[in-house]
């Protein structure tokens, strides 16, 4: 039985349609612009601002993570590769990593320092250079490990808690994606909504297979989107809402009409539904200005800039996917 059957469903605005045609028309895009097909899109919205895709994993950042974080040499140890990970997206920007990797022989447990890493970022701050991403906002983390430099407090939390704790095992033993998420979100400046991105970047590589269906976490943005596509939430908590959606995504796309093309055989997973109702909270600035979300902002801040370097796709080898 549907597990949604006896409880009130969240009644729907007419924003929750723009959802679904945002869904579709941004996942149009990500497949022109790999088949070379002008114009990407006639949506004069989507061709102004910058939007993610509808598949997390499609992302950019997400693409050199997987490309370039995970899977670009197989000689590193589980451990290494979790250190890759979280490095890599504490700052969750590329240049960073880069600017990190070209002064190291390679980034894992061996040549990870402290002092040397440390001194890289501090040259690249003097130079006015950002090395954090504005994706989302990371706590310095002053009060727990003292250090003045946000970057120094976050090294510092890698060193003790993965290279010299346990933080390792304890993922590695985890038993549900729940349970990964949980032990992040202990760790000093990890808050809900970094600890579950952090997981599903975990997820990605083989230290832990868990699927992305059993469990989610929404975002501050997620949560403005799912007041502007529903007037009501019924008996359901915005989890509820995000798994509800996840369920009835083939007849949403067949009631408008749409011809959603899946990434390989894998449907929307949770947290695609999850950005998806951030991106249509961003959307429905634009297109549906009378509807104010929670935090009632009302502009969109980044306009999209086409990237010269093409990007080659590829997925976690354990999900099938070839583009």
């Amino acid at each position: 039985m549907n597990i949604y059957t006896k409880r009130k469903r969240p009644t729907a605005s007419k924003i929750f349609d723009t959802y679904w045609r945002f869904a579709y028309e941004r996942q149009n895009i990500f497949f022109n612009r790999i088949n070379k097909i002008a114009p990407l899109t006639n949506d004069d919205i989507l061709n102004k601002y910058k939007f993610t895709n509808a598949y997390r994993a499609s992302d950019r950042v997400s693409q050199y993570l997987i490309n370039e974080v995970i899977y670009k040499e197989n000689n590193f140890s589980e451990k290494d590769l979790l250190l890759r990970i979280l490095l890599f997206k504490i700052f969750n920007k590329i240049e960073t990593w880069e600017i990190i990797q070209s002064h190291l022989s390679k980034i894992d447990l061996s040549s990870f320092s402290f002092k040397n890493i440390s001194q890289l970022l501090e040259e690249q701050m003097f130079m006015k250079n950002s090395i954090y991403s504005a994706a989302y906002i990371m706590a310095s983390g002053k009060s727990f490990y003292g250090f003045d430099r946000k970057h120094d407090n976050h090294l510092k939390l890698l060193e003790k808690e993965l290279i010299k704790g346990n933080l390792f095992e304890k993922i590695k033993d985890s038993k549900s994606i729940e349970e990964v998420y949980l032990i992040l979100k202990t760790l000093p400046t990890f808050g809900e909504f970094l600890a579950f991105q952090l997981t599903i970047d975990i997820n990605y590589s083989n230290i832990i297979d868990f699927s992305e269906m059993d469990f989610i976490v929404a975002g501050p943005g997620a949560k403005d989107g799912i007041h502007k596509c529903f007037s009501d939430f019924g008996d359901y908590n915005y989890s509820d809402i995000i798994k509800y959606v996840a369920e009835i995504q083939e007849k949403e796309f067949e009631r408008l009409g749409l011809e959603f093309k899946n990434l390989g055989n894998r449907k929307l997973q949770l947290i695609d539904c999850q950005n998806l109702f951030c991106e249509t909270d961003k959307y429905s600035r634009v297109k549906h200005p009378e509807f104010i979300g929670k935090s009632k902002r009302i502009r969109i801040k980044q306009t999209y800039k086409p990237k010269e370097i093409a990007i080659k796709y590829n997925y976690p080898p354990k999900w099938g996917i070839i583009i």
